[in-house]
């Protein structure tokens, strides 16, 4: 009797929400329609926060952004960065409350250290910022991509390596569905240069987010071909992914995403080589002095005719990526970037304050520098840097700490690999290292660590090479 009472109470419940959702939709009103789908979320996150986690992992490359449906400056990722940010009020309440999601061998790690101490000087900016509220938001998104993903991240990889791949399939699945879905919309448009910028909205904004993405799995789609004794179906699965991934990373027309999966492929042969990590970092730091005593000499020296050079070409494309005195975009960059060391130069300590720099760089453009796509009203976006926008926005001291966060990545994703037995293992952090190879190589040139399209995977991939650093590594050394 009890059984029945209770499916009449569910067939009520279905049909009051089926008349309620009628009437709702004649009045034009569509929201309604989530509520199953909210209410799922709310008992996952009372129940089960790894789902939760899971869940909001999937639909990040399906996310979308308020601003390109024309809803003013409500710069927000839906559905990802609401439940991100519920999941840290979620995260927090079980760290504090449940000794289970107590992480205290975790804090002792270099890069938790860093990535804490980066939050802490991104907090102590915001309040000496030009915009405190617009830092203060910079400072509030940062903490929902890293408090969920990374802190939380390693609470659940440390578990095993198939919470780990169970990651890596719940984004690369939804990624190859967005793939497909513009690909189909750029043939319709004969795959042309021109659309190639604009025809995987809204999913993205533009083609140099997409092509780094496209670039950041492309290591692990590889190594997941390169897994052993995988059944058929998975196999085949994973062939047609690869085709689909290097059909849309070649119509990205994005330059700097296949140079970075060439230098990915670089240090991967570097790696087979056995090429010792401090010869690699004497000759990395020789580079960067070189250029940072001649930076001026080098800027002064670029002759401009600021003609935009376009072409569907790809040998024209890659030779246009060292064109430094013609191609347009080039040219933007190092506008944005001068623009970058001159706010350093007036505030060199705290910087102007995260999320600001397309709110100041305006006044410290250059006449030389200006090209066809720049803006005297400085609202073309940000440094286009994921080293010189930290300079200039948190001073020398984000820089700092940004270089040292990527330097101890490799170094402990490198040493980690060198001394793992198990074969599995060893594939899983070469690909992990490569595929942050191609992100932060990317990151010269542009910066998206604001988005859940890169924060997501960039911050999951770190917590898993923090989690078997930690974790994973030491258990099966012990088995």
């Amino acid at each position: 009797m009890l059984l029945s009472l209770k499916r009449n109470l569910i067939l009520l419940l279905g049909i009051v929400f089926l008349l309620v959702n009628v009437f709702l939709i004649y009045r034009d009103f569509y929201f309604f329609l989530l509520l199953p789908l909210a209410l799922l979320i709310i008992y996952f996150a009372i129940f089960s926060i790894e789902k939760l986690f899971y869940i909001i992992v999937f639909f990040t490359p399906l996310s979308f952004n308020l601003e390109t449906l024309g809803s003013g400056n409500i710069g927000i990722y839906l559905p990802t960065e609401p439940l991100l940010l519920g999941l840290v009020f979620i995260y927090l309440y079980k760290t504090f409350f449940q000794p289970k999601f107590s992480l205290n061998t975790f804090w002792k790690h270099p890069i938790s250290f860093l990535i804490l101490l980066q939050l802490v000087w991104i907090l102590i900016t915001s309040v000496l910022s030009e915009f405190p509220i617009v830092s203060f938001k910079f400072f509030l998104a940062r903490l929902w991509f890293v408090i969920p993903i990374y802190f939380l991240g390693i609470h659940i990889f440390k578990k095993g390596i198939n919470y780990i791949e169970k990651f890596l399939w719940a984004f690369l699945i939804p990624l190859t569905i967005v793939l497909l879905y513009t690909l189909i919309t750029h043939a319709s448009y004969g795959f042309s240069e021109e659309a190639g910028h604009w025809v995987m909205w809204p999913f993205f904004k533009d083609h140099t987010s997409y092509g780094a993405i496209i670039a950041l799995f492309f290591p692990i789609i590889i190594g997941f071909m390169m897994k052993p004794k995988q059944e058929f179906y998975t196999k085949n699965l994973l062939r047609i992914i690869f085709l689909i991934f290097c059909v849309a990373l070649f119509y990205s027309y994005t330059r700097a995403a296949w140079v970075s999966v060439f230098g990915a492929g670089i240090i991967y042969l570097l790696f087979v080589f056995k090429i010792k990590f401090k010869w690699l970092f004497s000759l990395g730091m020789i580079a960067i002095i070189i250029i940072g005593v001649n930076y001026t000499e080098i800027s002064y020296m670029l002759g401009k005719n600021n003609a935009e050079h376009t072409t569907e070409d790809f040998g024209e494309r890659v030779e246009s990526m060292s064109n430094i005195s013609s191609d347009a975009s080039n040219l933007e960059r190092f506008n944005r970037w001068n623009s970058a060391i001159k706010l350093t130069k007036e505030r060199p300590i705290y910087g102007w304050g995260p999320g600001t720099y397309s709110f100041v760089y305006a006044p410290f453009q250059d006449a030389s520098d200006l090209t066809i796509i720049s803006t005297n009203f400085g609202d073309g976006g940000n440094a286009h840097s994921e080293y010189l926008g930290p300079l200039s926005e948190q001073g020398i001291p984000g820089l700092l700490i940004m270089l040292l966060l990527v330097i101890f990545i490799f170094y402990k994703a490198s040493t980690l690999y060198i001394r793992l037995e198990d074969p599995d293992l060893k594939r899983l952090v070469m690909m992990l290292l490569l595929g942050l190879v191609t992100y932060f190589t990317h990151g010269i040139l542009n910066n998206y660590l604001d988005t859940d399209k890169a924060s997501v995977p960039v911050w999951g991939f770190i917590a898993i090479v923090v989690a078997i650093d930690l974790y994973i590594a030491p258990k099966k050394k012990h088995s």
